[in-house]
């Protein structure tokens, strides 16, 4: 007889987060999987053009605490709200091997950076790569939200680690030439978050729109008519008779005009400055 137990680590229960309630935060995972791409494209001009082998791994929107290996914070302000950003030394150091043309050990002190001295190359760095990549997750809300790309004029300083509860992007980035791998971060202030709960329910938006247009439902629906300009039978030796320059006569009378296969009107053909129209329509009995 088989029985269900409960444990600590499946739990039979979620609790609920009231401030949720109503958003569609079902839905950001189709939002990761586009900056994903987004952050796949960036890296691969980077492999490109320090001959370099990141990739991309998962990324997740959740809400969380500090992370685990960030240190250094910067934030990105814009009239549009602020992006922090952060990332594990083992990343930036990586990055700034490949750029400057060498390349640390594979090895877990090397990794992580505890034997490589901070410089200013390296922190000026960090906020440039910073800069390319809240970038990218601006416009990549942007397009979510539907508003016309734009250029941010992002300002930069060094900020405190996110609140407990900070809506964070964790990015899994890897060196496959070394087998290193290693995260970084991004936190969404409430305008930024709010701009992107609102690209995830464009429908429901625009049920809270005014109609635009107020005209009767018979004036605003476009149907297609066709016009059945004519048919002649033909014998099949007649057919393969017919040579180039070759005239097959015919005579325009009235002509059926159809709204898919249903036959509507009929409706008398008339030559109106070198176009063929239709004119005197008539109902079919």
């Amino acid at each position: 007889m088989n029985t269900i137990k409960q444990t600590k680590s499946s739990p039979l229960h979620q609790v609920l987060d009231p401030c949720l309630l109503g958003r569609p935060v079902h839905l950001l995972h189709t939002f990761t999987l586009h900056l994903r791409d987004d952050l796949s494209a960036l890296f691969a001009n980077i492999n490109r053009r320090y001959k370099a082998a990141f990739k991309v791994g998962d990324v997740t929107l959740t809400r969380m605490d500090k992370p685990e290996g960030s240190e250094r914070w910067v934030a990105y302000r814009a009239s549009q709200g602020q992006i922090a950003f952060s990332l594990e030394r083992k990343v930036l150091l990586s990055v700034l091997d490949y750029r400057y043309g060498r390349r640390i050990d594979a090895t877990p002190a090397a990794q992580s950076g505890d034997a490589v001295r901070i410089t200013a190359t390296e922190e000026r760095l960090a906020v440039s790569l910073g800069m390319q990549l809240a970038e990218t997750l601006a416009a990549r809300v942007d397009a979510w939200e539907g508003a016309a790309a734009q250029p941010h004029d992002f300002t930069s300083a060094t900020t405190s680690p996110p609140r407990k509860g900070a809506w964070t992007v964790c990015v899994v980035l890897e060196d496959t030439s070394i087998g290193m791998q290693g995260k970084l971060w991004f936190t969404l202030d409430e305008a930024w978050m709010a701009r992107l709960l609102r690209g995830l329910a464009p429908a429901r938006d625009k049920l809270n729109k005014p109609l635009a247009n107020t005209q009767p439902l018979a004036a605003r629906l476009q149907v297609t008519l066709t016009g059945h300009l004519m048919s002649k039978e033909m014998l099949l030796g007649e057919l393969l008779d017919v040579r180039v320059g070759d005239v097959i006569p015919i005579s325009l009378g009235r002509t059926d005009v159809l709204l898919d296969d249903s036959r509507l009107f009929t409706a008398a053909v008339a030559e109106h400055q070198g176009k063929l129209c239709l004119t005197s329509f008539e109902d079919v009995e």
